[in-house]
């Protein structure tokens, strides 16, 4: 129903995962999904990038991996990266989409994402589509003598025929990184992954290899998904998640980045489901490949390290979390 908030309306899930690290966090993914959501409507879809002329070795999912995935009802689906591959592995978000059915709603979440509640919960608008603000203002990086950020994202907007004014969040001062459309990748959802999709990778692909001028001095890489995200969203009617969408990054999911932070600041709900799902004999047997899932989950360093945290006064930007942790000797992934 377009333009209506709808509580359980059917939808597609998309993560995209391969051979390595990212095959263990979809199981996790997979696993917390099915139990949070016994009932779901929707298809649960694995994208796979396949072995080709973008993507040297092997790619694809480990069988074991391959098979905890289709047990918990996965459905994994290959495509071949065109445009990115290797040289831009955060591209695969953006190609995936189009192995999609079109003008079917659709969610895409990082791999490295824990369900802990039903996304039935979650009051999806399809026709305003949106991502996760959970961020930091990791771009741009204006220069002392300018651009600034309004110059450097104006020229974007400029670049595909944008207005730019409206994407502003006048609540927040000039040239203050949250005054601007902003978004982590790790969700983003939308009407029709066909129509996304192309916008998203002809947006991408156009700063890839044509930057506007006012982009001279930024790095693009590895923010080049999060630099085209805001211009798909904001040319489809979207824009900043809304009340109905604070069960993402909530009480419903929780993207976690890496093992390690999870342990520090995520909630007790969130550390709870990983152990659980992952308890299992046949699932700890596959994710024992994981030094990350072996060393904190299985041999109990990620409760110790948890102690050594409060979670009511941790750093406020994540690096410095990080480089504690570190310091522990536990920053594994």
């Amino acid at each position: 129903m377009a333009g209506k908030r709808v509580k359980g309306q059917a939808f597609n899930l998309l993560c995209v995962a391969q051979a390595g690290r990212l095959e263990y966090e979809a199981v996790l993914l997979a696993l917390s999904f099915r139990a949070a959501n016994p009932g779901f409507k929707g298809r649960l879809i694995v994208a796979e990038p396949q072995p080709g002329p973008l993507w040297k070795g092997e790619t694809r999912l480990s069988s074991p991996v391959r098979a905890l995935l289709e047990a918990a009802g996965a459905e994994i689906l290959p495509f071949e990266a065109r445009v990115f591959g290797q040289d831009y592995p955060q591209g695969n978000k953006i190609e995936a989409l189009g192995i999609l059915p079109a003008n079917e709603p659709f969610v895409f979440f990082d791999t490295d994402t824990l369900f802990t509640a039903p996304i039935d919960t979650v009051r999806f608008d399809f026709a305003r589509p949106s991502a996760s603000m959970r961020r930091e203002g990791t771009w741009p990086d204006p220069p002392l003598y300018g651009p600034g950020f309004g110059a450097i994202w104006k020229s974007l907007y400029d670049r595909f025929g944008l207005e730019f004014e409206s994407s502003l969040d006048l609540s927040q001062p000039d040239e203050y990184w949250r005054r601007y459309l902003y978004f982590n990748a790790g969700w983003f959802f939308g009407a029709d992954p066909a129509e996304f999709g192309t916008l998203f990778l002809r947006y991408a692909q156009s700063i890839r290899d044509d930057p506007p001028d006012a982009l001279a001095s930024q790095a693009l890489f590895p923010w080049l998904d999060q630099i085209a995200l805001p211009l798909v969203i904001h040319a489809l009617g979207g824009g900043r998640p809304g009340p109905d969408l604070d069960g993402l990054d909530g009480d419903v999911s929780c993207h976690w980045r890496a093992l390690p932070l999870l342990y520090a600041r995520e909630s007790d709900r969130a550390v709870a489901v990983l152990e659980e799902i992952a308890r299992p004999n046949p699932v700890k047997k596959v994710l024992r490949g994981s030094e990350a899932m072996r060393k904190l989950v299985y041999q109990g360093k990620g409760q110790k390290l948890r102690a050594l945290f409060d979670r009511k006064a941790l750093p406020r930007r994540e690096q410095a979390l990080r480089n504690a942790i570190r310091r522990e000797g536990l920053w594994l992934r």
